[in-house]
């Protein structure tokens, strides 16, 4: 029996996505295992592996022209699991510059700023970001106070943003702003006066990336800065999907990776004469794993099949982001029981994934959201307020 693979998922899976999968977890075992625990220490995220990921073809490798793979949902499922079994940090970067930032250039960009903008960031060339959520609107969008006022010919746009991946390093900005009683989407070079980024520290969890505050101060933009083919909240919720789907995913890569580490350890380390993987709560650990990793594996393989078949509902995305990372969690965190007091160091993965996947339960939707919109779907009465 494999213990990574118990019911031998791989036989789902084409030739094709099997050759992703693995490209991307041979970069993962030589590009991040042997210094991400030195990144993550250090707060530091590598920029210097950003071209490395385009050239993998991994940004925006679900989207189609200008310079992007064209893969399909689930290869681009099966890479993000190999990067959040490197580190959920490394995984949010291609998730923010391509389901986020690529995606809204991609669906609601004119010809001319997909031209200006996509090439670059599949490459990684160019970074983005994604400027939606506020110091006081987190999960209420709707109550955003940025505010984009026509000025002549262009735009100003006033307020605040949090918790925006990648700001401080990125080259344009996907900002969202209430504009004449309407969300609309602007692109803003991140150079231009008045665009502030503020890198977050003191952070206990997504250590080896970068979140950011965005003050935005008088900032002046042409009136071709606007993403011309989307108004109100379809836009950022749009994209908050495609980033929800590569979470279900990824989620399931940082679980596995430290079950795989209990495993090893379990299997070395001896206590009264004997491996800690031959007593029956260590096996009943491990077997809790693996038939969480599993199930969820099988989650995110059915809603790519799904969403590759042009069937996904935004309420069966709530479904995987709320199971696969809500299990995930208790997966690391039941990782690092067998690993004892040598667990919370960082030797081990286990205890990094669970503070990293602390972070990612809260962003692109809690858990109370997932929930509800859950609820909304299946009881047909929404509970939002």
């Amino acid at each position: 029996m494999n213990p990574r693979d118990y019911l031998d998922l791989d036989s789902l899976l084409s030739a094709d996505e099997l050759a992703v999968r693995d490209r991307v977890r041979a970069f993962v075992d030589e590009r991040i295992r042997p210094d991400i625990a030195g990144w993550y220490g250090a707060a530091h995220f590598p920029r210097e592996i950003v071209k490395d990921l385009g050239a993998l073809g991994l940004l925006g490798m679900h989207l189609t022209g200008y310079g992007c793979a064209g893969r399909s949902a689930v290869e681009y499922g099966l890479a993000a699991m190999e990067l959040g079994a490197g580190d959920s940090g490394l995984r949010t970067f291609v998730s923010v510059q391509g389901s986020l930032a690529m995606k809204a250039i991609h669906a609601f960009g004119s010809e001319e700023q997909k031209q200006q903008w996509l090439p670059g960031m599949a490459a990684g060339e160019l970074v983005g970001c994604f400027g939606l959520t506020e110091p006081g609107a987190g999960s209420d969008p709707a109550r955003m106070t940025t505010t984009a006022v026509r000025d002549g010919d262009g735009w100003v746009i006033d307020g605040a943003k949090r918790w925006i991946g990648l700001a401080s390093i990125a080259d344009v900005a996907v900002i969202w702003a209430k504009a004449e009683d309407r969300v609309r989407g602007f692109l803003v070079p991140t150079s231009t006066p008045g665009f502030t980024a503020t890198p977050i520290t003191g952070k206990l969890g997504m250590r080896a990336s970068i979140q950011c505050d965005i003050a935005l101060d008088g900032v002046r933009v042409p009136a071709d800065a606007v993403l011309p083919e989307v108004a109100g909240l379809k836009g950022p919720f749009t994209c908050l999907d495609e980033a929800r789907y590569g979470i279900m995913w990824g989620a399931m890569g940082a679980a596995r990776d430290s079950y795989e580490a209990a495993l090893a350890y379990a299997q070395e380390r001896r206590q009264f004469d004997r491996p800690i993987a031959g007593f029956q709560l260590t096996q009943q650990k491990l077997v809790d794993m693996v038939l969480e990793i599993q199930k969820g594996v099988l989650v995110a393989l059915h809603t790519g099949r799904l969403k590759d078949a042009g069937t996904l509902s935004p309420e069966q995305i709530s479904f995987g982001k709320l199971n696969n990372v809500r299990e995930a969690i208790d997966i690391c965190r039941q990782a690092r029981t067998v690993m004892g007091g040598n667990g919370i160091t960082l030797d081990h993965a286990p205890m990094r994934h669970a503070n990293n996947l602390e972070a990612v339960r809260t962003y692109e939707g809690t858990d109370e959201v997932h929930t509800l919109i859950m609820g909304r779907a299946i009881t047909g009465i929404p509970a939002f307020g």
